[in-house]
């Protein structure tokens, strides 16, 4: 099974730089999106939900802004839209897709970089999601959550680690719910698991030379539980093209979909 994940920075803007031609060469069995920037009704079906996949969306409220997709060979049993949260749902930032015994979610956590409002959000967001995440572990299913989750966790995980010790992303506080999501081995960074190499990034700012000289940060992962814990087979951060301020993370796993 190939899961494949990538912030967009807007679905259309990937799609004029290539995304999907390059999507449909992957033969991935879901594509985690994040920040759509559109309203579904402003997709044209015929290149934003190609034939070989089953399209579902959770747009932000926001026109522009924000949103969720998953795009899957299979169809799901189930899809859920939303955390029920009425300020995180209207942002669209969460669905899901149930195959079976598994579920695999686009997540899009906030960015709190354009001020204290923001990152004040986001440490709400956190606050709420640990727990609901702690609970859904005991579900005794089997989860991949996809996402761009805004948060660097270690020193290698960013170039300049630093200088941005006080910078949203990689604030003490956000690497310490990190700490606490991993901390019984319940949830795991399945990167990690099988490339503990530095400069892995898959985010890297529009300023300066960034992208050439690899100043990046690690914020897009593949959160999965413990049971999937041996299910891991490959992983890469595919670099070649640029669709996205993003890279695409591609991962693999021995499970049947």
């Amino acid at each position: 099974m190939r899961i494949i994940t990538l912030n967009a920075n807007g679905i259309r803007s990937a799609e004029r730089k290539g995304f999907f031609t390059w999507m449909q060469q992957q033969d991935a069995d879901v594509i985690c999106l994040q920040e759509t920037k559109a309203q579904t009704h402003q997709l044209d079906t015929d290149i934003f939900c190609p034939d070989n996949y089953h399209c579902f969306y959770h747009d932000a409220e926001k026109k522009g802004y924000s949103g969720v997709a998953l795009y899957c060979k299979k169809q799901p049993d189930q899809i859920i839209k939303g955390l029920g949260w009425t300020d995180i749902d209207n942002e669209g930032r969460f669905i899901e897709a149930q195959f079976g015994n598994l579920s695999v979610i686009s997540l899009y956590l906030p960015s709190g970089s354009s001020g204290e409002e923001r990152q004040a959000f986001k440490f709400s967001l956190l606050d709420r999601l640990l727990p609901y995440l702690q609970q859904r572990i005991h579900e005794g299913r089997d989860f991949i959550i996809c996402g761009d989750w805004n948060i660097a966790h270690h020193n290698i995980d960013l170039k300049n680690w630093r200088g941005n010790q006080k910078n949203s992303g990689f604030l003490p506080a956000e690497r310490a719910w990190l700490d606490a999501l991993y901390a019984n081995g319940q949830w795991l960074d399945a990167f990690r698991l099988i490339n503990q190499e530095a400069e892995q990034y898959t985010w890297w700012s529009n300023r300066g030379q960034a992208w050439a000289k690899n100043v990046g940060w690690r914020i897009d992962y593949q959160v999965i539980s413990e049971s999937l814990k041996d299910k891991v087979t490959a992983t890469s951060i595919y670099k070649d093209e640029r669709f996205s301020d993003h890279a695409p993370l591609i991962m693999d796993y021995n499970y049947p979909l």
